[in-house]
């Protein structure tokens, strides 16, 4: 497996796709999207495939593939990276442009296919890190651009979370958060207040904002509504829950996983 994301790191850094439209050099797009996904050990089995079906079922949706194609520009780039531990990010899909329900299909249809797998260690701040230097690297000219992290866990390793979201906030990026809080208190990896971590710690920049997932059935909804909201600003009629970031307010000890 070890080798097969190096080569799809490769690919990514070089702006080649699998399988679908790459996006080149100074691409005008509506959105600059990345798309990190928690796959530590305490994401279990059932739960990264809910996650990835969740992500696929969303590029899937009509509304979702419509609110792209209405932006000013009528087009979106996205590429979708699973991480770890500080030192343990991989892009498994590179940059892709989506411009048309065609392409949008086929890259939902490469979501679906992503291998579950399990790593040690959770680094949100890891996670933010390379998605910003995967922004700035990417040569795409965006309106918008947003770091989509999904988890269910605190970060344990790597350096504070609030650094990397406060610098990846003055580049003019934008952190959304997806907790995953799915499993009961007793569960070993359990973190309290999983909403409000990712509320105060996680989530940052202009017009930031989490959708929190706490039951399997509202998981793949959540899940759309992100996605929905990022690309269009503007999702109504969903029935769960959108909190903004709030700040300069911190309510949580941002050093909880560490001290975990």
């Amino acid at each position: 497996m070890g080798w097969f994301r190096s080569v799809l790191v490769s690919l990514a850094l070089f702006g080649v796709s699998v399988g679908s439209m790459p996006a080149r050099a100074q691409t005008e797009v509506d959105l600059a999207l990345v798309i990190a996904v928690d796959v530590s050990a305490s994401m279990d089995a059932d739960e990264q495939e809910l996650q990835r079906e969740g992500y696929a079922e969303a590029f899937r949706d009509p509304l979702v593939q419509k609110a792209i194609r209405d932006g000013v520009i009528g087009r979106i780039a996205v590429t979708y990276m699973e991480w770890s531990g500080w030192r343990d990010q991989w892009v498994v899909l590179p940059w892709t442009v989506l411009d048309n329900p065609e392409g949008i299909l086929a890259f939902a249809d490469q979501i679906a296919r992503v291998p579950v797998h399990r790593e040690r260690s959770t680094s949100i701040s890891g996670a933010v890190d390379r998605a910003s230097q995967l922004i700035a690297a990417s040569g795409l000219a965006a309106t918008r651009r947003v770091i989509d992290v999904s988890g269910d866990g605190s970060n344990n390793d790597g350096r504070p979370v609030t650094a990397a979201r406060d610098e990846a906030v003055a580049k003019g990026l934008v952190v959304n958060g997806l907790p995953i809080m799915l499993k009961p208190p007793s569960y070993a990896y359990f973190t309290p207040d999983l909403e409000r971590y990712y509320r105060d710690c996680v989530i940052g920049g202009q017009g930031a904002f989490l959708v929190p997932a706490r039951e399997r059935t509202q998981f793949q909804a959540a899940i759309r509504l992100k996605i929905l909201r990022e690309v269009s600003n503007a999702p109504e009629g969903l029935p769960l829950r959108v909190i903004p970031a709030q700040s300069p307010e911190v309510h949580i000890d941002c050093a909880t996983g560490k001290r975990q």
